[in-house]
């Protein structure tokens, strides 16, 4: 990619995708072992590359095989940690298209903080739909330990 293209610096780029709990050799993993690693199915991360979700172009090995670098996975578990908490693939290629212009934070910041308040209020009616559910829970467990309480004529 170009300087006009590319995102932000190797070191604002480690700051802003999760880290890795295993090794990628520095030759990179096919597919196969993206997958593996990533928890990812194979098409799934075939569908990132095709629909653009991916901040860079995956590399490919002499016989076009694809190979995943160590920033490869990292954006694929930043793409795996927005999935899981909601964000629609529309609004993550936003946040990828932005990702590969440099200056961009700011619009960047915009769309993570409209999804956080997304997630919180998410979180908010998940929780009270757990406080229903121990209070439901609590209810039975009375009602059981009533009858044990209570001799049976």
């Amino acid at each position: 990619m170009d300087d006009v293209t590319t995102s932000a610096t190797d070191s604002d780029r480690d700051s802003l995708i999760p880290d890795l709990d295993y090794e990628v050799p520095a030759e990179g993993v096919p597919i196969g072992r993206a997958s593996e690693l990533s928890g990812v199915g194979i098409e799934a991360l075939r569908y990132y590359e095709r629909e653009g979700l991916m901040l860079d172009a995956t590399p490919r090995d002499p016989g076009g095989r694809r190979r995943f670098h160590e920033a490869d996975l990292r954006w694929i578990a930043g793409l795996v940690m927005l999935r899981e908490t909601g964000m629609p693939i529309a609004d993550i290629r936003v946040i990828a298209d932005l990702s590969r212009t440099a200056g961009t934070e700011a619009e960047r910041l915009v769309h993570l903080e409209a999804h956080r308040r997304r997630v919180l209020a998410d979180l908010a009616r998940t929780q009270s739909h757990l406080a229903h559910i121990e209070r439901k829970i609590a209810s039975y467990r009375d009602v059981l330990a009533h009858r044990k309480d209570t001799p049976h004529s």
